[in-house]
């Protein structure tokens, strides 16, 4: 039985009932066959979207409020099936994909809070006794193209947003798990969302660019959110920019981690092993190198290895703390960064080895511009270890990247921590915290090559409603002609 799409409130074929297939990356067997939308299906949705719109723009706060609460109480219930299908779609942990369906809800909740929060504000006018007023309105149709990484999380919050503001939304899936954020639409459908407003399409891996390009160009479409790698991130942008269409995106990362000399061994392992592990390394604010200061490096070095030694990986549906990457290709990129590196220096201190999809915790220690792992996002759980004489020199690597998206510093004088914080480059910075690091309020996403636009809280409002100046005048009031 194929996954089918979701338009104007109904489960429906693809155009010939085309359909493709997405693989257990552990097993290798079918994990999910999926309908695999055409251009003209794509279109469909945006059409559905469209006649929606005009009547849930019109609905009041209470109602939305409402029904983005019972989605997030659904989306709880149906825990299980978003855990089972990840595991099986992804080669994620039960832990990870758990915490995916915690934090999605919440991202329902939040939007559903914010419901009453989409207003405006009244402006002095240089015209006497005119009313001038600024309104938050909705944009129209809304198009969220989400990942596979974390795939309930970066699906919901696509969409979340976009429905609290009044906007009608369609959710490109990732070819990676359909099923996964098909079952996000399930969640809202059954929720009571009108038809229409919540759209979900899949498509084959071979057809996403005929499909995205066709959804960005379609007339309906008022706004685009994309998260991803920084590559595609660029045909995305061009693409809205052509249609001169708005467009947020969240993009890849090369996150630092900078330890100072005072800093709290301990506390930074800690945060470190978590940042640069959680999910295989598979998040785009995955601590990738971890900067530490020359007069404590040896020590933190030396617990960091143990711990990440120490680190089980294996099948997800074990008890482990590393599950599959996504693909066998992904892993077999680990390998090509760990020979390039130690050919040119870098010593493994932990890890190194792999079966399959399924890598173990690594950490190369003396790494150097000259490696391709200095610059180039590994996506995976092999890590970096630079050393440097002092802050400054931490710095000025912490900022020698294309990316912004996050970062981290420890240090027990906060003075200088947040002196070091508001020096790098970055969209997100957390002292004596990890790199990775998600709460619904909170303005996310990056600078430079990670992107630009923010999800969460009143910045998302900003991001999915478009400001609209209106006045009252006197009708008869004076004009010099």
């Amino acid at each position: 039985m194929s996954l089918d799409l979701l338009i104007d409130g109904m489960a429906c074929p693809a155009e010939d009932s085309r359909t493709f297939q997405r693989t257990d990356p552990v097993t290798g067997e079918v994990a999910t066959h999926a309908a695999a939308a055409s251009v003209a299906d794509a279109l469909r949705a945006v059409q559905a979207a469209q006649a929606a719109f005009a009547d849930w723009s019109r609905t009041g706060p209470e109602v939305r409020r409402k029904l983005l609460s019972k989605a997030a109480d659904i989306m709880d219930a149906r825990s299980a099936e978003f855990v089972e299908a990840m595991v099986t779609e992804t080669g994620a942990t039960t832990v990870w994909a758990g915490f995916n369906v915690h934090l999605a809800a919440g991202m329902l909740r939040e939007a559903a809070a914010i419901t009453t929060q989409v207003g405006g504000e009244v402006i002095p006018s240089n015209k006497p006794g005119a009313l001038a007023m600024s309104q938050a309105k909705p944009r129209g149709v809304c198009l969220g193209i989400a990942p596979w990484n974390a795939p309930v999380i970066l699906g919901t919050r696509a969409v979340a947003t976009a429905l609290a503001c009044g906007n009608t939304v369609v959710l490109k899936s990732s070819e990676m798990c359909p099923r996964v954020h098909h079952l996000i639409g399930d969640c809202l459908q059954e929720a009571g969302f009108p038809a229409g407003v919540v759209n979900v399409i899949s498509n084959a891996p071979e057809d996403a660019p005929a499909v995205v390009k066709a959804l960005i160009e379609a007339p309906e479409v008022r706004h685009v959110n994309f998260t991803g790698s920084t590559a595609v991130g660029r045909i995305i942008g061009r693409l809205a920019g052509e249609n001169l269409k708005p467009a947020l995106l969240e993009l890849g990362g090369k996150a630092p981690l900078i330890v100072l000399a005072d800093a709290d061994l301990d506390g930074a392992v800690n945060a470190a092993i978590f940042g640069a592990f959680m999910n295989q390394g598979q998040i785009c604010m995955s601590t990738e190198r971890i900067i530490v200061v020359d007069a404590i490096a040896d020590a933190f070095v030396e617990k960091l290895a143990a711990r990440a030694a120490a680190l089980p990986h294996g099948n997800p549906r074990d008890k482990v703390v590393l599950g599959s990457l996504v693909t066998p290709t992904a892993a077999q990129k680990m390998d090509a960064l760990i020979a390039d590196a130690t050919a040119k220096g870098a010593k493994i201190i932990a890890g190194g080895t792999r079966d399959g999809a399924i890598h173990a915790a690594t950490l190369l220690d003396g790494v150097t511009p000259e490696m391709r792992i200095y610059s180039e996002e590994s996506f995976g759980p092999v890590k970096s270890i630079v050393r440097v004489k002092d802050t400054d020199a931490a710095i000025a690597v912490a900022n020698d990247t294309e990316y912004g998206l996050s970062a981290a510093v420890f240090s027990q004088d906060i003075t200088v921590a947040l002196d070091a914080a508001n020096r790098i480059q970055s969209g997100i910075c957390h002292i004596n915290g990890p790199t990775v690091s998600d709460e619904p309020q909170m303005p996310f996403g990056g600078v430079k090559a990670s992107g630009y636009g923010r999800f969460g809280g009143k910045a998302g409002i900003a991001e999915f409603t478009v400001q609209r100046w209106i006045t009252i005048e006197d009708p008869n009031q004076h004009y010099p002609f």
